[in-house]
């Protein structure tokens, strides 16, 4: 069931663009908050079983078995509370966006919903996976998906900055967590997080696999000092701060901790780290949101506290913390998440949230004032709420420390009972600046510019979150028998106090310091309101924000100065670096050490080997010697074509055939790119010059021939490709073995390569298209090469008076330029080709061919198009922009990919059947051929991309500079005219 709600958050969000175009906002946000409203009911009717047996729902899926990588999902207590937690306020999230959210840019809020969506599938992934890698891939996919969230706002700087800021510190925290994982996982044998923390392994590697492990959650859950990213990030949309940063994101470090308290709870850094950065961060973040002005910080900084109080209580180690964290919790999730909307609901109607300009909030809307006090006094821990029995069980577990006061847990209880009263405090200003008129504005300071009578379901879902923290807190002894046994399993510290969740425990010690708490707290914040609201100044000399901007502002200088320094804009010192370095280490190595060299060294099969190779060899050493660049870059393809056939010498026609096709296309593509340069290498090396350069290249040839004898004379098994043939047959249901590796053995790294190509054809445009200093005039010129075309085309549409061109670009072109010869050729061998590409692609699972080759024929029949009609002609034979293939290719590739999961198979899983065709007879079929098109379709389209950038592209400006050179020359002509003299 896990399985079927991620894989509907997916299709949800990859139609939640569509949705909001066609639907609107409203409609379209209400069906999404369908998609996580379902899983919050899978969870809630999982409750049942959850208090009767307590066992916990499993389901796995083979996903990567050779890297011991599987879907598990496991539901027990822990995961239950967090499903609730991510799913229900994420479908209350999305129901208040219906009427919170505009449709002014529809593009922006189809994305917004869309990221909403899968951010609520990734959390729900994240917090039901039982395996460590899986963990992690969904931790990453909410990292991305919160960098598109606050940096909603794509024209403010502030809003990318903040983004960019929250993207840096968890990406940085997800390494050294992955790092962790594989530590662990090798460590303890399994990526099962039930097994690691049933039976968890031991030693100094662990503990510091468990460090690495708390330092993804420590930035996940902004805890000092990666704090400062949270309030940072409210720049995004209020609903996306409640659901982000008082439900999800956040929470995301906090259960990490929960979940692995039970095994690792008593390590000795466990403790010391999330005690002191937990109980730090509670006092920095209460502090902080005591001075506050604006209600969106003020709450932001109010999470950073909470956040640090929940890690402290289910990092403590005993049950009786781990049952009040797991309380507060959801208590937080709730009056965070309804204090959140209530400030973007005032915002919404009073265009505003500053507390010294807010006035008349409570007259004009009574029903949020009263929903959002409810949830403060849930936050401040007042009775009878949620927030006050979790308190409540907190104090009493870390009220009477097991090692006395003088302990870090001892401390740690402290630090609780001050945070409280701040917590207090800051509870009393946000209500006061608010609902109150206390808060007046400043001599200047303009009141509310207008007020706009908010939606119903504005106030509705606050009021919602609101009630349920209300109702809960008479319900917590239900929730406590749920939770009961995830708490029996984090034992290491045991409760001196017997802590339970309810409302009344008697006149003990929890209740006279919670007394005490609420006192000092009004009392704060009563000295806070007798003085003027001003604005916060820093008082701290120590900034975690500003460090990290110092830091990142000196990562750029030592970056720029590096590479200022190591790639100065020169090729051949660039590649003299390269190859020195190959020369200095592998050569090193050959040189002090005595390898084990082959005894028999056979240099050739036959004299067609030598002819070639010397062949290969002349080539090369006569375009080091060209100065000509069409004569070197014609001599370099001879190489490559040299090597091609050294291939089909040695048995590989598949080989053979790529490097022809690859080899041509660089040729088609140098010679479209030399139309730019001038005929000649501009720098004439001197004697020196070339002796180092020449010596250069032997040494490589000699560390490179060095090493492939040494591979070959030192292996000492068998070699990989023995049995490969059958092998290919039995699993890949085909004969080219090439292909069967491309497409099944190693079709990760394959689909790998394809976002490789599609960064590749990003590259190649960018090149060409925003490296000019003056692109606009690049733009000029297009579109009056646009202008051009098209009344070519209506001059075109009058009689004849020349010849039919063969090509439909051809009629286009002034007579000059037109090649009646190509363009017959053209208009007779392009739908061969084209065909032979296609067939290609159809054989090449047991013939030479495969995706990669036909597409890149397919792109040289491109090419011949475009040499008969240039762009016009290319437009027309295929009218499709380069993006939509290479799109449409990787997402067929993807789907092949995740298509055999759907049945229960590992990804990328090959099916074979032999199928009865009428008229063909038996066919044979294999579903890798999905793949294989995904491939063509990704190739197709980076030729495009290069045909569309160094040809069209390279084309218009061309014509644009000698249009300029001929307005300048007619200028010229035209001022050396004797005055009076008229043309």
């Amino acid at each position: 069931m896990i399985t079927a709600l991620l894989v509907l958050h997916v299709l949800a969000a990859a139609i939640a663009p569509s949705l909001v175009r066609r639907l609107g906002s409203s409609r379209a946000f209400t069906l999404l908050a369908l998609v996580p409203a379902a899983a919050t009911a899978w969870a809630a009717l999982r409750l049942g079983p959850l208090r009767t047996t307590g066992t916990a729902h499993a389901e796995t899926l083979n996903w990567v078995p050779d890297l011991h990588i599987t879907l598990a999902f496991r539901v027990d207590a822990l995961a239950w509370l967090m499903t609730l937690v991510v799913s229900g306020i994420g479908a209350l999230v999305l129901l208040y966006c219906a009427h919170y959210v505009d449709d002014e840019d529809e593009g922006r809020v189809g994305l917004m919903a869309g990221s909403l969506v899968a951010f609520a599938g990734a959390m729900l992934g994240l917090v039901t996976t039982d395996d460590l890698l899986v963990l992690y891939v969904f931790w990453e996919i909410t990292t991305v998906l919160s960098y598109l969230l606050i940096g909603y706002q794509t024209t403010s700087a502030a809003s990318t900055r903040a983004a960019k800021q929250a993207l840096i510190i968890t990406t940085a925290g997800g390494l050294a967590m992955l790092v962790g994982i594989v530590l662990l996982g090798h460590t303890g044998g399994t990526y099962s997080i039930s097994e690691l923390v049933a039976d968890p392994p031991t030693g100094t590697v662990v503990t510091t696999a468990v460090v690495l492990l708390l330092v993804g959650a420590i930035t996940k859950s902004a805890l000092v000092p990666f704090h400062f990213w949270l309030p940072g990030a409210m720049v995004a949309p209020t609903p996306i701060s409640a659901y982000l940063h008082a439900a999800a994101m956040v929470k995301a470090g906090v259960y990490l901790v929960a979940r692995l308290a039970p095994g690792y709870a008593d390590l000795p850094a466990w403790q010391v780290t999330l005690l002191v950065l937990g109980g730090g961060t509670m006092l920095v973040g209460a502090f902080r949101a005591t001075r506050q002005t604006d209600l969106k910080l003020l709450l932001a900084y109010g999470t950073v506290s909470q956040l640090g109080f929940l890690t402290l209580l289910l990092a403590y180690g005993s049950p009786g913390a781990t049952l009040a964290g797991l309380t507060l919790v959801l208590a937080h999730a709730l009056f965070k998440s309804c204090l959140f909307l209530t400030v973007g609901t005032i915002d919404h109607a009073m265009g505003t949230r500053d507390i010294r300009r807010l006035v008349g909030v409570r007259q004009k809307m009574p029903l949020l004032a009263l929903s959002a006090t409810v949830a403060a006094m849930s936050m401040a821990g007042l009775p009878v709420l949620l927030g006050f029995v979790g308190k409540e069980a907190a104090l009493a577990a870390v009220l009477h420390p097991v090692d006395g006061w003088r302990s870090l847990q001892g401390a740690a209880g402290v630090v609780v009972v001050i945070g409280s009263v701040l917590t207090m405090a800051y509870s009393a200003r946000f209500v006061w600046g608010a609902f109150t008129d206390g808060a007046r504005p400043p001599v200047g300071k303009p009141m509310p510019p207008r007020w706009h009578a908010p939606s119903w379901l504005l106030v509705a879902v606050p009021g919602l979150l609101s009630v349920l923290g209300l109702v809960l807190g008479p319900a917590s002894p239900l929730l406590e028998s749920v939770l009961e046994p995830h708490t029996a399993t984090v034992d290491h510290l045991a409760d001196v106090y017997p802590v339970h969740l309810g409302l009344w425990h008697g006149l003990g010690l929890p209740l006279l310091v919670s007394a005490l708490v609420w006192l000092l707290g009004a009392a704060w914040w009563g000295l806070q309101a007798r003085r003027p609201v001003e604005v916060p100044v820093p008082i701290w000399p120590f900034d975690a924000g500003r460090s990290y901007q110092h830091t990142v502002r000196g990562l750029d200088r030592v970056a720029l100065e590096t590479t200022g320094f190591v790639q100065r804009g020169s090729l051949p010192m660039l590649l003299g670096t390269i190859f020195t370095v190959l020369v200095v280490l592998p050569g090193s190595w050959l040189l002090l050490e005595d390898p084990a060299w082959p005894q028999e060294v056979r240099l050739s099969d036959g004299p067609g080997q030598v002819a070639t190779g010397a062949i290969v060899v002349i080539a090369a050493f006569l375009a080091t010697r060209a100065r000509r660049r069409l004569r070197a870059v014609f001599l370099v393809g001879v190489t490559g074509y040299g090597t091609a056939y050294l291939y089909l010498l040695h048995g590989a026609p598949d080989l053979a055939l790529t490097q022809v096709l690859v080899e041509t296309v660089t040729l088609v593509v140098l010679v479209l790119v030399l139309r730019r340069l001038s005929g000649r290498f501009p720098d004439d090396p001197t004697v020196l010059t070339r002796r180092i350069r020449a010596l250069l290249g032997v040494a490589v040839g000699a560390v490179i021939g060095a090493g492939a004898l040494l591979a070959t004379g030192s292996r000492v098994h068998a070699p990989a490709g023995v049995g490969l043939a059958e092998r290919a047959v039995d699993y890949g249901g085909g004969y080219n073995i090439v292909n069967v590796i491309l497409v099944d053995v190693r079709a990760w790294d394959t689909m790998g390569e394809l976002s490789v190509v599609l960064a590749c054809a990003t590259g190649v445009a960018s090149l060409t298209f925003l490296t000019d200093e003056n692109l606009e005039r690049v733009r000029a010129g297009l579109r009056q090469v646009r202008g051009q075309r098209l009344a070519a085309v209506s001059r075109a549409e009058e009689p004849a008076t020349s010849t039919v061109p063969w090509v439909a670009g051809a009629g286009l072109l002034d007579q000059s330029r037109r090649s009646t010869i190509l363009e017959i050729v053209t208009h007779l061998v392009f739908h061969t080709i084209i065909l032979w590409s296609v067939y290609l692609l159809f054989a090449g699972h047991n013939q030479p061919g495969g995706g990669f080759s036909a597409g890149i024929v397919a792109g040289l029949a491109l090419c011949l198009r475009y040499l008969a009609g240039y762009g016009a002609e290319l437009r027309a034979a295929l009218p499709v922009m380069p993006t939509v293939l290479l799109g449409t290719g990787l997402f067929i590739a993807g789907g092949s990919a995740v298509l055999p999961m759907l049945f229960g198979s590992p990804a990328l899983r090959t099916w074979i059947a032999d199928v009865q065709v009428p008229l063909l007879g038996e066919v044979h079929v294999v579903t890798s051929l999905l793949f294989d098109v995904g491939v063509y379709l990704v190739v197709l389209g980076l030729m495009l991309d290069i045909l569309r950038s160094f040809g069209t592209g390279i084309d218009a400006q061309i014509r644009t500079e000698r249009q300029e050179r001929e307005e300048r020359e007619a200028q010229l002509v035209g001022s050396a005219e004797p005055e009076g003299v008229t043309r």
